[in-house]
């Protein structure tokens, strides 16, 4: 073998064991951290998932499916400044779980410039609903539900006045939050938060797919397919939106 060619194989294994690299670190991060990256000619796309319960000032058991929330604030921080994504997937089915973590990540994906879709497969049950309504444009499966109930410690008794106080703000920040991101009206969804007769031993409301749309807490019913679909007409929006403003400050 000439110099030449052992050059040549040795730059194609370098590449070849780089690729692998790359495979085996985007497994990783999908098995760990829920995430991965889909690029094509359309745009960048990154997908994120929030499954099972979110976790956020208390650790879970570790048999319990979890989404850490500090492991999901790098991510759209890193998302929002990332020139090479175009746009955010986020994938839920989720129980629901710490309720300032859970509200902390929607209000950072409801600030974020980059076009954003949520797809609610399976459920988005309690701080899940604030979550889902957070992107840009919400989808739910037909199959799916979602439950809205009033902010509670499970196990616990409120026991002074502060903290009941304190859970009172809390749930109107969750109101507050869900009815400026959606089309639902802060009453409508106060009201279905109390409604009582539907759940067990509890109070609230459990909504299935259309009968969320029908509400107006998500914008439309639809799968994967739909929901790629309009994120990349989003992207598309943002492209042109960013072209015309260089185009002005040009002719200016």
């Amino acid at each position: 073998m000439n110099t030449d060619n052992k050059v040549s194989f040795n730059k194609a294994s370098i590449i070849e064991e780089n690729m692998h690299k790359e495979t085996k670190e985007e497994i990783q991060e999908i098995k760990e951290l829920g995430k991965t990256t889909v690029s094509n000619e359309r745009g960048n796309i990154h997908c994120l998932t929030v499954i099972g319960q979110i976790e956020g000032h208390i650790i879970l058991p570790p048999q319990n499916k979890t989404t850490k929330y500090e492991h999901v604030i790098p991510q759209l921080v890193a998302i929002e400044e990332s020139a090479e994504i175009d746009g955010l997937l986020l994938i839920l089915n989720t129980v629901g779980g710490d309720v300032e973590a859970g509200l902390a990540i929607a209000e950072m994906i409801a600030s974020m410039s980059k076009p954003s879709v949520s797809l609610v497969l399976g459920g988005g049950h309690s701080i899940g609903v604030p979550m889902a309504v957070s992107t840009k444009f919400s989808f739910i499966a037909p199959s799916a539900t979602m439950t809205i109930h009033p902010i509670r410690l499970n196990g616990m008794v409120i026991g002074v006045p502060q903290t009941f106080e304190y859970f009172d703000k809390m749930q109107e920040r969750v109101v507050q939050f869900v009815s400026k991101n959606s089309k639902i009206s802060s009453e409508t969804f106060r009201s279905l938060m109390l409604k009582t007769g539907e759940l067990a031993n509890d109070v609230g409301t459990i909504l299935f797919g259309q009968e969320a749309v029908m509400q107006g807490l998500i914008d439309g019913t639809g799968g994967l397919h739909e929901a790629l679909e309009k994120l990349y007409e989003l992207i598309d929006l943002k492209k042109k939106d960013n072209t015309n403003s260089y185009i002005n400050i040009g002719n200016n």
